[in-house]
C-alpha cells in the first residue's frame, strides 16, 4: 500500500489539502477530479476550499495544480499559492519562487510580515450585470484577476445573504457561460475594505478569497472607495489581507497576509 503525506493548511482562512507530487504521483493519470470531491468533502473527507498539488519543475520554479471542491480546476487562486510558497519556505528554505498556474507565471516572497504572491489583472468593466435580491437592486461590477470576479459595492455586506444572492449571481446569463466569483464589498476607513465572497467551484461563501480581494481592490479604487495604493481588506476569517499595487508592473498587484498549517497526515 501507498502511503502518501499531505498537508492541511489555510491561507488567511482559505484552506487546502497541500501535496507534493513525487513518483506515486501522476497528475496525467487517475480521477483527480473525483479525488478532489472526496477529500475536500466536509463531512466524509478531510475537509477543505481545494486540493493542491505542486512539482518542482526547476530550481525555485513550481508547477502548482488547483482542483476546487466540485473537481473543477482553478486558474487561479491566490490562498493556494500562498500557502503552497510557505510550504516550500518551510522545507526547503526558498523565500523568493515562481509560481506557475494555468500558464501564468506567479512570482512568490516569504517575509516575516506573510507570504505575498503576484496576481495578473485583466479586463474591467463597470456595471456588468444587475441583479435583484429582497426586492433591492443592485449592479456588480467585474474585474479579472486570473479567474472572473463580479463585485458589487453595498453600505453593508453583513445585511446580504452572500450564500443565496452569490448563488443567483455566479450563474447569471449575462456571465454564461462560465459564471463567476461575486463578491460583497463595503468601506471600512481609510484604505480598508470589507469582504464578503461566493466562490465559484466551492459553490459557498468562503473565509477568505485573494483573486477575491484583489478584484475588489480594483473596483473600490474605481469606484472611488479607496485611493490607490496599498489596501487592507477584511474577510470572514478575521485575518485581513493586504494588496498593494506591484512597482514594475502596471497590471499586477501583490497580495499577502498569513498562512497556517493546520495538521498533517497520511493518504493511503
Amino acid at each position: 500500500m501507498i502511503y502518501v503525506k499531505f498537508r492541511k493548511v489555510n491561507g488567511a482562512g482559505n484552506d487546502f489539502i497541500i501535496l507534493a507530487a513525487d513518483s506515486s504521483l501522476d497528475l496525467e493519470k487517475g480521477d483527480w477530479p473525483g479525488t478532489a470531491r472526496r477529500l475536500c468533502a466536509q463531512h466524509t473527507g478531510i475537509g477543505a476550499d481545494g486540493l493542491v498539488v505542486s512539482t518542482e519543475v526547476s530550481p525555485r520554479v513550481l508547477q502548482v495544480v488547483c482542483f476546487n471542491v466540485d473537481g473543477s480546476l482553478a486558474t487561479m487562486c491566490g490562498n493556494a499559492l500562498r500557502c503552497v510558497a510557505w510550504c516550500q519556505a518551510q522545507d526547503r528554505g526558498y523565500q523568493e519562487m515562481t509560481l506557475l498556474m494555468a500558464g501564468v507565471k506567479h512570482q512568490a516572497q516569504v517575509s516575516g510580515d506573510g507570504v505575498w504572491v503576484t496576481a495578473e489583472v485583466g479586463q474591467v468593466e463597470l456595471r456588468r450585470v444587475q441583479a435583484v435580491w429582497d426586492g433591492r437592486p443592485f449592479w456588480f461590477d467585474s474585474a479579472h484577476t486570473g479567474t472572473e470576479h463580479v463585485v458589487a459595492v453595498m453600505k453593508d455586506v453583513d445585511s446580504i445573504d452572500a450564500a443565496a444572492c452569490g448563488r443567483l449571481v455566479r450563474n447569471h446569463p449575462g456571465l454564461a457561460p462560465l459564471g463567476t466569483n461575486v463578491n460583497f464589498v463595503q468601506s471600512a476607513g481609510d484604505r480598508q475594505l470589507k469582504i464578503r465572497t461566493y466562490e465559484r467551484g466551492v459553490e459557498a461563501e468562503t473565509l477568505s478569497c485573494a483573486s477575491g480581494a484583489v478584484a475588489a481592490v480594483v473596483i473600490a479604487t474605481a469606484r472611488g472607495l479607496v485611493t490607490q495604493g496599498q489596501v487592507i481588506v477584511h474577510n470572514r476569517a478575521g485575518t485581513p489581507l493586504t494588496v498593494r499595487p506591484h512597482t514594475q508592473r502596471r497590471s499586477a498587484f501583490w497580495i499577502g497576509g498569513p498562512v497556517t498549517e493546520t495538521y498533517r497526515g497520511e493518504l493511503a
